[in-house]
């Protein structure tokens, strides 16, 4: 390890050990092994810490983690897993780093600094998507099966792909919405649109920001904002972080607006916690808290307002909640409160409401079969409820309750559909 790389010791030794966040952890329900578990990889943590265990050791065990952090809801001792995880990624990061080639580490360099940052770039990448679907190439490739030349882990996810929205209406999105003419301004608010969002599922998006119109807010995009830096961090790429932290914070902090809006409970959650990346930085603390003082999800805005919520529903419901809306945002009332407004559903809570999906950022693609057996589990709660919409309030879950569906009804033929929140509340507004 380079100097100034050490492994959180002090946070570990905070946890007692009593085992109380193993019943929430998913991959020790899945796994059952106690390495796999929140207490066992903090224990790891700790002896490696302690010179007795190495990093190669380390590496599976952490790698294998969902990074959902219902422990931290779970724990008893208010242990910091976040912070012993995240801290131990960048540690392993760099360890990484020694052993990988250098054309590795060129491409690697140029995913996290060079695409997902630049919005042009992931554009040109929904272009490429919406020709290959709008052709028929997509439909050919799989009735064919002509994908399954691809590993599993990226034909399976290339089958449950959104719709893209064409170049044109990407291009030509208002950067501005205002609310009707009769309807007094409730909120100023502006949208943050995400990095591979606003790319993939720019509907979504768009449908945010009509939505929050209609309620009552004046919504403004701005392009000066980047990728939140979720998936730099979930890497131990914790500079390249704090870079694209520091601009978004520096283009926000410019906007008088009342909330800094997202519609994603992965990059809400790294939003609300840009302030630990500036911790005792002169600089950028304060900014930071600023910034995060105004962050807020979607829900929670249109939990405020009066939504002209017209149109019935009549189907059988249920919610997969985000792992980082719910441990890392807190945010559990507001989805509920939105779904329950609008006319005809029916909700039925799952079991184990809190467990994660398996999609975890890019866990579900480089842990394919680990994430499976997680998925699997989640979509037995699902059926139990005989719902047939499936509601998320997360990209990565969304597609990941989609390729349940799939999976499910390529057994047995359902119904089912997997929707984001702002989608079925789109639906019962006559936005779609």
């Amino acid at each position: 390890m380079t100097k100034g790389m050490v492994l959180p010791y002090d946070e570990t030794v905070q946890c007692v050990q009593c085992g109380y966040c193993l019943p929430a952890c998913p991959t020790y329900l899945t796994m059952e092994k106690e390495t796999h578990s929140p207490r066992g990889r903090i224990n790891l943590v700790k002896m490696a810490a302690e010179g007795h265990l190495t990093l190669d050791e380390l590496e599976k065990p952490i790698d294998l983690c969902l990074g959902c952090r219902a422990c931290e809801t779970a724990c008893p001792s208010g242990v910091q897993y976040g912070k012993i995880l995240e801290d131990t990624k960048e540690v392993l990061a760099e360890h990484k780093g020694k052993r990988t080639s250098k054309k590795v580490r060129w491409i690697q360099d140029k995913l996290f600094r060079d695409v997902f940052p630049e919005s042009k770039k992931l554009q040109l990448a929904a272009d490429l998507i919406w020709l290959y679907q709008s052709t028929g190439v997509q439909s050919l490739a799989n009735k064919g099966k002509l994908n399954r030349v691809l590993p599993e882990n990226l034909w399976a996810f290339e089958e449950v792909l959104p719709e893209v929205s064409s170049p044109a209406e990407r291009r030509k999105r208002p950067h501005r919405f205002e609310p009707p003419a009769e309807t007094a301004p409730r909120f100023k608010v502006a949208f943050f649109v995400g990095c591979v969002m606003d790319a993939i599922f720019e509907k979504i998006n768009r449908l945010s920001m009509e939505l929050l119109a209609l309620s009552g807010c004046e919504v403004q995009v701005i392009r000066e904002q980047t990728c939140c830096g979720a998936l730099h961090a979930h890497a131990g790429r914790r500079d390249d972080t704090k870079v694209l932290a520091k601009q978004n914070i520096e283009a926000f902090e410019k906007m008088d607006v009342d909330f800094i809006v997202n519609n994603a409970g992965g990059c809400g959650a790294m939003l609300v916690e840009y302030h630990h990346l500036f911790h005792g930085d002169p600089e950028w603390e304060d900014r930071s808290k600023a910034f995060v003082a105004k962050v807020r999800d979607i829900s929670e805005v249109l939990a405020q307002c009066e939504l002209p919520l017209t149109n019935p529903i009549h189907e059988i419901v249920t919610y997969q909640r985000s792992c980082h809306m719910t441990n890392v945002q807190k945010i559990t009332k507001e989805p509920l409160d939105l779904i329950k407004r609008i006319p005809g559903v029916t909700f039925r809570e799952m079991a184990n409401p809190n467990m994660c999906c398996g999609s975890a950022g890019i866990y579900n693609v480089v842990n394919y079969e680990e994430s499976m057996e997680v998925l699997d589990v989640k979509m037995q709660t699902v059926k139990e409820t005989r719902a047939t919409v499936i509601i998320t309030t997360n990209p990565g879950c969304l597609l990941q309750m989609k390729l349940g569906v799939k999976r499910e009804q390529d057994r047995v033929p359902s119904r089912s559909r997997a929707v984001h929140l702002v989608e079925l509340l789109a639906e019962s507004a006559g936005l779609v």
